[in-house]
């Protein structure tokens, strides 16, 4: 039996309501496979391939290069068996009479990040989801709950997940005492408490793993088991020419340098990327909070902790990818856990291998 399928304009942040066509990278006819990338779209935030969903011809090309559409709009049409034009001209004129931009806008703008004073301090943090052992999704070195943009719907589509802007990021308050493992993962633990979670799974990425890794060794009857990807935490060296280039920058072509080295693929440091990072770098307190954190991670280019003795504790996903230039992926060897370091890909594995990732994760806390 024939299955025609609409591949449509993804969702892939928070704020994004549509997206431009950079580029098809299949044609019309030629057979594609679930997972697949078929097209390049841009949007304010970063530029990604759109994925196949499903298996099946390309028949119809219905977005141009260089068009912005609306998140759900139609992108092209796929066949898994027979169909004719005309079958296929009838799908794509029903799907554009039945869509509406402006209804599809509203809609994607979804569940809205929420804050609330949270032991002491502002805290921002978006769920999506429900049921289940929570996840936790905790972001590295001046980062946001954004760095999970790919990522957390996905995850959401089996439990409730939590991504947080950590104190000194994003829009939680910037203040910091100390800059520590101690203040970022009570800060952690306070919001567990403020949404009556009892345990949750911890996923960190960077420094955002040495936070889940110091919370474990806090409070490790909280933690269900940990996810560390790129993981401060598990060895000595870190790039310390990055972390003080990141900090000192004050303008676009100041800190390209430094967001290039977080990626394998460079086409993923888009000029907005580098506008919304100087927007926050500009707001006031986050250079003095950038400076403590950067000092309570590292000494030059000798990590400050060494946290491997939490993992035995505590069920424990390593994940990595092989060119990270920021923390070795060497430093995925030899941990008591389950370990995998992803082929051709950077410091940012969850954005540049985001399919790969969130499977692992999935497959992962299904277990535990």
């Amino acid at each position: 039996m024939s299955q025609i399928h609409t591949l449509t304009m993804p969702k892939w942040g928070l704020s994004m309501t549509e997206g431009r066509v950079d580029a098809w990278l299949k044609q019309e006819g030629e057979q594609i496979n679930k997972g697949d990338e078929v097209l390049d779209v841009e949007t304010d935030k970063i530029s990604s391939s759109v994925e196949a969903p499903f298996s099946g011809v390309l028949r119809r090309q219905v977005a141009q290069p260089d068009e912005t559409l609306a998140v759900g709009a139609l992108l092209a049409v796929l066949v898994d068996g027979e169909a004719d034009e005309a079958e296929i001209d009838a799908v794509v004129e029903r799907f554009q009479a039945e869509f509406v931009a402006s209804a599809a806008s509203e809609q994607a703008q979804g569940p809205a990040p929420q804050k609330a004073e949270v032991g002491g301090r502002l805290l921002r943090w978006f769920e999506l989801g429900e049921g289940g052992t929570p996840l936790v999704l905790v972001h590295g070195f001046g980062g946001d709950l954004n760095n999970w943009l790919f990522n957390h719907p996905a995850l959401a589509a089996e439990r409730r997940v939590i991504a947080l802007d950590l104190p000194g990021h994003g829009e939680s308050a910037k203040t910091l005492e100390h800059g520590d493992l101690d203040e970022l993962s009570g800060a952690v633990l306070a919001l567990l408490d403020h949404l009556d979670i009892t345990r949750a799974h911890l996923a960190g990425h960077s420094m955002g793993g040495a936070v889940c890794l110091n919370l474990a060794r806090l409070a490790p009857q909280r933690v269900a088991s940990l996810s560390l990807i790129a993981s401060v935490g598990l060895g000595r060296e870190i790039n310390g020419d990055y972390l003080r280039g990141f900090v000192e920058a004050a303008n676009r072509n100041g800190l390209k340098p430094a967001m290039s080295q977080l990626f394998a693929d460079q086409g993923m440091v888009t000029r907005q990327m580098l506008e919304d990072m100087l927007k926050f770098k500009r707001l006031e307190g986050v250079d003095a909070a950038l400076r403590l954190l950067a000092a309570a991670i590292a000494d030059g280019d000798q990590q400050r902790h060494d946290l491997r003795g939490v993992i035995a504790q505590q069920p424990t996903l390593v994940l990595w990818g092989s060119e990270d230039a920021i923390i070795p992926a060497s430093h995925a060897q030899g941990v008591e856990a389950e370990a995998v370091v992803l082929p051709g890909v950077g410091h940012m594995v969850q954005m540049e291998a985001a399919e790969q990732i969130n499977q692992l994760l999935q497959d992962f806390v299904r277990k535990h």
